[in-house]
């Protein structure tokens, strides 16, 4: 996507920035001070959906938002790079050049996958950093889905025609609705844009195809950071019956339910949803 085109209509512009970080030109936004607390957004999306979170987390934080490989304005360096590990290795490296300690990891849904393999694997993160699941993707696809959906994925990310076609035809209200959520008319207008770019389609499409939760899932009982799992019960994209179950199973883990609200839930009630991750911080400090 073109920044110096969407700028000035896009959410907390002003606290944007790239950085360069092989393979990838990274969009980063980052506002207040304090501990620092790293903002991950789903598949699909971009660092827009964390708008009203920002500047709430940062009255009392460091906060940073990121979009992933070739989503929002991240600039893809290397379209086999958008597969979990891939995409947590090379956001090592950018966190490692920033200097970056985190007090917390939070990430809504696919971000949530990465949050918690950036726990497993990068150095940065200690025992006292603290996890934020929002409504995490961590299920496979049941039956039937479960086969089709990886190959369908594969087959369009390899068409060169389709992410022109479905930037060209998608309907950003029904992509919206099918996840349980009702956003703002600004919010909704900011996936318009991103459904729209035939880019940032692509980056969308590959990081499905490359996707894989099987060496995560294995690997979520061993970590033993605090972890705060939060799901809309209205969700029609993943389940809050998933956050439910990861959280029994990890080490140290709490879920709060969210009776009425969906998939976005952050983009829903940013204010209910900011304070709820403010008391989790603020416990055991």
């Amino acid at each position: 996507m073109n920044w110096d085109a969407a700028k000035d209509r896009w959410p907390n512009a002003e606290y944007s920035r790239f950085v360069p970080v092989p393979p990838h030109n990274w969009f980063v936004q980052e506002m207040g001070t304090g501990p620092t607390l790293i903002l991950l957004h789903g598949a699909g999306g971009s660092s827009h959906s964390w708008r009203d979170i920002l500047p709430l987390l940062a009255q009392d934080y460091h906060v940073i938002t990121i979009d992933f490989p070739g989503q929002g304005f991240t600039s893809l360096g290397d379209k086999k790079r958008c597969g979990l590990d891939s995409i947590s290795a090379d956001l090592t490296d950018l966190l490692t050049k920033l200097n970056i300690q985190p007090h917390a990891l939070i990430g809504h849904s696919a971000g949530a996958a990465v949050a918690f393999r950036l726990a497993l694997d990068w150095g940065g993160v200690s025992s006292e950093t603290k996890l934020v699941s929002i409504n995490g993707a961590l299920g496979h696809f049941k039956g039937l889905a479960g086969v089709l959906f990886p190959v369908m994925a594969k087959m369009l990310a390899q068409a060169p025609f389709v992410p022109g076609l479905f930037a060209k035809t998608a309907n950003a209200e029904k992509l919206i609705s099918g996840t349980g959520s009702k956003i703002d008319k600004d919010g909704l207008d900011q996936y318009k844009q991103l459904i729209s770019n035939p880019e940032h389609v692509d980056a969308t499409l590959a990081m499905m195809a490359q996707w894989s939760l099987d060496r995560l899932l294995i690997d979520l009982p061993r970590i033993p950071q605090e972890t705060l799992f939060m799901a809309g019960t209205g969700d029609m994209a993943v389940p809050s019956e998933t956050s439910e179950k990861w959280a029994r199973r990890m080490q140290d883990a709490t879920f709060q339910g969210w009776d009425g609200y969906g998939h976005l839930l952050h983009e829903e009630v940013p204010d209910q949803v900011a304070t709820a991750i403010k008391e989790f911080l603020s416990t055991g400090t």
